[in-house]
């Protein structure tokens, strides 16, 4: 008993000297500098799936997107056939082309959002400084207005625009949508009147105090001090102006209706457009009549012209992704 006894004991002791060694009692600044390794090991751990995950969710469909773009017609119903096509073909891109008209619609998406993003910057801009720093009784009831044009659903609000612009003869022009936007109504205004805001209000009161003295007024202040400072916000909110202005559908449709073809709307009737194009490009006879009714067909084509359609924007943000990074930064901007 003795023996066993002793034995008994003398495992207690080493499996004791084991944790003693993994877990310094003695050292409790050592023992903490261990979980703060370990709490960052295990959240270096979860931000690396996170980030894994999400870009599965937004690479794998567009580079779905991509393969079906470069896959023959006679390959979309074939099973085989699941990332990379048996035989390269640009195909789909030049239907999606001519369906689309896409060199013109490409045209006038462009000149309508540059010219939406800046009357948005314009409008929005002097909106948030008045709000920030042009104090009345009316000043927060006049910001809720604004607030409710965030809540409030925009297609409830469209119809009584829809009929103004119609009694002046706008309706059907692009210098509809440009009004709005000019005027503080258009895409979202509400929220980039709120970011100005936000971004005036951090700035101290004493550079407009010291300006006041040397004689400028309200004007000049927000020339000469709130724009130079608010590169940031400029920024943030011109490319969230013109990417939204860009691939907006619902009142491009409504006000532009056929007369000013851009790509979302020309992207809404390119199914009717395909038997015409099909014929003019000579694929007709290639790819078969029979090939319209099916809806995988359609579906293709769809597809590409939607790459078509984000392929600029892409290619805009390689170049400005750095300003925008800093503009949400100095912004505030979550979520």
């Amino acid at each position: 008993m003795t023996t066993k006894t002793n034995k008994i004991t003398n495992l207690m002791k080493k499996e004791y000297s084991c944790v003693k060694n993994a877990l310094d009692f003695s050292n409790p600044v050592k023992n903490k500098v261990k979980i703060s390794k370990s709490k960052i090991f295990g959240m270096s751990v979860i931000r690396i799936v996170i980030l894994y995950g999400l870009s599965f969710m937004i690479v794998y469909p567009l580079l779905q997107q991509i393969s079906v773009a470069l896959r023959q017609t006679s390959e979309i119903n074939d099973p085989s056939v699941i990332w990379l096509p048996k035989k390269f073909s640009l195909d789909n891109i030049r239907l999606s082309i001519a369906a689309l008209d896409y060199w013109v619609a490409l045209r006038n998406t462009f000149v309508l959002s540059t010219l939406s993003t800046v009357s948005q910057l314009i409008s929005c801009s002097l909106a948030g400084y008045a709000f920030a720093r042009l104090k009345s009784k009316y000043t927060n009831i006049l910001f809720i207005f604004v607030i409710l044009t965030i809540v409030v659903p925009s297609s409830t609000l469209t119809l009584p625009q829809f009929i103004y612009f119609q009694k002046i003869g706008l309706l059907g022009k692009a210098y509809s949508i440009v009004l709005m936007s000019l005027f503080g109504q258009g895409i979202k205004s509400g929220i980039f009147i709120y970011i100005f805001r936000q971004f005036f209000k951090g700035i101290p009161i004493e550079l407009d105090e010291a300006a006041q003295v040397d004689g400028a007024g309200p004007f000049q202040i927000f020339l000469r001090i709130m724009l130079p400072s608010a590169r940031g916000a400029i920024v943030t909110v011109g490319l969230f102006a013109y990417v939204w202005q860009w691939n907006d559908g619902y009142f491009s449709s409504l006000f532009l209706r056929d007369t000013t073809k851009v790509l979302t709307t020309a992207m809404y009737s390119i199914q009717h457009g395909v038997h015409g194009h099909l014929q003019s490009l000579g694929l007709w006879e290639l790819i078969g009549g029979d090939v319209t009714k099916n809806p995988l067909f359609l579906s293709t084509i769809l597809n590409t012209a939607a790459i078509l359609i984000m392929t600029p924007l892409l290619i805009m943000y390689f170049f400005v992704q750095k300003l925008f990074v800093e503009g949400v930064e100095r912004t505030g901007i979550v979520g």
